[in-house]
């Protein structure tokens, strides 16, 4: 039965398998993360940031679009170690869309060089 609703059950399009999870402690080892996230269903991948600038968040991938769902809903504002838990759906538009914005600025920086044009 609840196989039958899953499959029938319309999400919005922002929901897919891959979290972003921030606000996590610098200290947390993957075990933990997959004792946490696990309860929600089966876990392929979880990989941890590890350099200065991506200390504190991961990427969470499930096997099931339904368990992620489930995971963000039970999991957000979440307490770890003292510090609340930020699970969101990873959105891959707004990761290029930032990307686009540096190029941009650099074509800019480029031009006003070639122009002498200052700021």
């Amino acid at each position: 039965m609840a196989a039958m609703r899953r499959s029938t059950a319309r999400l919005p399009p922002e929901v897919n398998r891959v979290l972003y999870v921030r606000n996590l402690p610098f200290k947390i080892t993957s075990e933990e993360m997959y004792d946490i996230f696990g309860k929600y269903g089966a876990i392929r991948q979880i990989r941890l940031g590890n350099t200065p600038e991506t200390r504190g968040t991961a990427y969470v991938v499930y096997e099931d679009i339904f368990d992620a769902k489930n995971a963000v809903d039970h999991l957000s504002g979440f307490n770890v170690a003292g510090r609340y838990l930020i699970v969101l759906f990873h959105q891959q538009s707004k990761l290029l869309k930032k990307t686009d914005t540096q190029k941009k600025k650099e074509e800019l920086e480029k031009a006003r060089d070639a122009y002498g044009i200052a700021e």
